[in-house]
This record gives structure tokens, C-alpha cells and sequence, in this order.
């Protein structure tokens, strides 16, 4: 049994949602030992789990977690199922720095990374996310977090035809990525690292041109996913998703608004892309502008604003809570990690 004594505490800008709080925070009395804070969560983790699924996050304080290491190894203790960075569709940017922890998003400090389910905007999803703060930031870099059922039940309100045609219609999303990545955007992958193409190789004297092999291993997998495409001129890929659920519900019969709308909507502007001609509705009809943006101010009103300290995790269920990522100034490092 774990020496280590982790109670709850509290914030002042914790949200009360009646039989839940957003987020749950656990906080130790003294840093613990590897083997304190392993053996801490086996005892746990059934409760854990079932207090994440009420409460969407938890945000776990003063353990004693220094780098990704220790990170590593508080993932493990949970025992769960490992959602590779490599294998997935996220349109982020990322450095592995262990098997299971990567950097969470490359993209530069003045970029926002607007509110999203991890990869909802793909068919291939994680069901949990976690973060660790390495090193927090001068100035802001904050991990906004959203509950969205809580925007559901608002929007429902305020503009029910639109969450009607999102569970009618679903959606599509639609983005161009580069051949090369591309460092200066929040969705700047490259289609052969996101789309596990091997060996891409380069024609050679042409730069940025590659060869038919590796863009029919792309197509091929496109294919299989259900997507559409086509090549641009400076071999960028433009493609299109199947027609994806705005809508879950989970197993206890709540409905939330899972989906990517609000980030591509307000966040993949780049070189490629322009964030209004990133969504429709499945049948390819238009998503209104009044609709979005009553949709934002809503979720924006319901941030709640991870105040990082280095050493702090933060476990999210990617079905129930939106993220996303604060500007910020001087050295941020925030690491992350998926469930299956």
C-alpha cells in the first residue's frame, strides 16, 4: 500500500456542475518516490477512472514528477491500452520523447490551439489524454478545457436547429497538409508522416517532389479510411473526410458535442488553410456563422483554465472535455500522452 497522501483540493475557479466539478483536483501533502506515486495509483485507479468519467478531469498536484521519465512512469501505473502518436491522424506537429510521451504540440508559442476532442476531426480517436507540465511558462500558456456536455445542453437552447442538423447530417472537415512539415502551423504534419508512409522518398533534383510509390501508399490509405483527395501543384494533399459525428453519446446516455467545429473553424489558418472552408455538414451543406460563433462564446464562457505548475498532470476524457492551448511567452514545456 502507497505511504503517499493525496487528498482532494480546491480552486477558486473550479466549476460546480451539480453532482460534478470540473476540474477534480488531488493534491500531495509531500513528493513521493516512483514507487510511491505507482503503487498510489494501482490502489486508485478504479476510482480514478469512474471520478474521471463524472467529472471529465483531474488535475493531480505537488506528486513530484520532474520530466518524462517520471511522466512515463505514472502513465504506466494506470495500466491502460496506448494510443501511438505515430500511427494516428493528428494533424499536430510532435517529438516522441519516450514510447508513450511526446511534446503536445510544436506549433510556435503566439499560435492559439482553439478547444477540440483529440483527433474528432479523423474516424481514429484516443478515449483519454494526458498532459504533464515539465516546465510552465513565463506568461500565459494556460490548457483551457471545456466540458461539452455542459455546451450541449446550452446550445440546445440557444440554437436547437443546429444541434438537430449535427446529429442528422454529421460533418466533414477539410484540410490540406504539406509535403514537408511545416513548423509554423498548429496543423503543419506532413501527409506522409500523419498518413505512416514508408520511406517517402524524394524525387531527386526536384525539392518538395516525391514519388509515385509513396503517393499511392497515401491514396491507398486514404482509400481505406474513406477519405477524398487531391494532389496540389507543390505536392500538398487536400483531402476530405468521411462523414464524421458531431454528436456522441457515451455509456451512460449522456450526449455531447464531440467534434473539431470550433478549432478548424477558428484555428487552421495557415499557409493552406482557411478555417471557414475547413467544415460543413455531412451532406456538404454550409455550417452557419451566427451558429459557430454562438457555439464559441459559449465554450468560451465555460473554460476552465489549467493554471500550470511545473510537475502538474492533467488526466482529460477526450469524449467528455474539449482542450486546447494559450499563447504563451518564454519556455513552455508541456508533454502528453493518449489512451486507446
Amino acid at each position: 500500500m502507497s505511504q503517499l497522501i493525496v487528498k482532494p483540493i480546491g480552486l477558486p475557479e473550479q466549476q460546480d456542475h451539480g453532482e460534478s466539478i470540473f476540474p477534480l483536483i488531488y493534491g500531495a501533502e509531500a513528493s513521493g518516490s516512483s514507487a510511491d506515486i505507482a503503487s498510489w495509483v494501482a490502489e486508485h485507479r478504479g476510482v480514478l477512472e469512474d471520478q474521471l468519467a463524472l467529472h471529465g478531469a483531474i488535475l493531480f498536484r505537488g506528486l513530484g514528477l520532474v520530466d518524462d521519465q517520471d511522466f512515463d512512469g505514472f502513465i504506466r501505473a494506470f495500466d491502460w491500452p496506448n494510443f501511438t502518436y505515430a500511427e494516428s491522424l493528428s494533424n499536430a506537429v510532435r517529438r516522441n520523447r519516450t514510447e508513450l510521451v511526446f511534446t503536445a504540440n510544436e506549433a510556435p508559442p503566439e499560435v492559439s490551439i482553439f478547444l477540440h476532442h483529440e483527433m474528432a476531426q479523423t474516424p481514429i480517436f484516443p478515449s483519454k489524454l494526458f498532459f504533464f507540465c515539465e516546465q510552465a511558462a513565463e506568461i500565459g500558456g494556460a490548457t483551457p478545457i471545456c466540458r461539452s456536455d455542459i455546451l450541449l445542453q446550452r446550445l440546445q437552447q440557444q440554437v436547437p436547429k443546429f444541434v438537430a442538423d449535427c446529429a442528422a447530417k454529421g460533418v466533414r472537415y477539410s484540410q490540406t497538409m504539406p509535403a514537408e512539415e511545416d513548423m509554423a502551423s498548429g496543423q503543419g504534419r506532413s501527409w506522409p508522416s500523419t498518413l505512416s508512409v514508408e520511406n517517402a522518398k524524394s524525387i531527386e533534383g526536384i525539392e518538395g517532389a516525391v514519388s509515385s510509390e509513396s503517393r499511392e501508399q497515401a491514396e491507398a490509405k486514404l482509400k481505406k479510411l474513406g477519405y477524398t483527395w487531391a494532389w496540389q501543384a507543390d505536392n500538398s494533399l487536400f483531402v476530405t473526410t468521411p462523414v464524421l459525428p458531431a454528436l456522441r453519446e457515451l455509456a451512460d446516455g449522456t450526449t455531447v458535442f464531440f467534434n473539431q467545429l470550433i478549432a478548424a473553424f477558428r484555428g487552421w489558418k495557415d499557409a493552406r488553410n482557411t478555417g471557414g472552408k475547413s467544415i460543413c455538414f455531412g451532406d456538404g451543406s454550409a455550417i452557419s456563422l451566427d451558429d459557430m460563433a454562438v457555439a464559441i462564446d459559449i465554450a468560451d464562457e465555460l473554460t476552465f483554465d489549467i493554471p500550470w505548475q511545473s510537475g502538474d498532470v492533467a488526466l482529460v476524457d477526450n469524449f467528455l472535455a474539449m482542450h486546447g492551448r494559450r499563447p504563451f511567452e518564454g519556455q513552455r514545456k508541456v508533454l502528453a500522452s493518449l489512451v486507446s
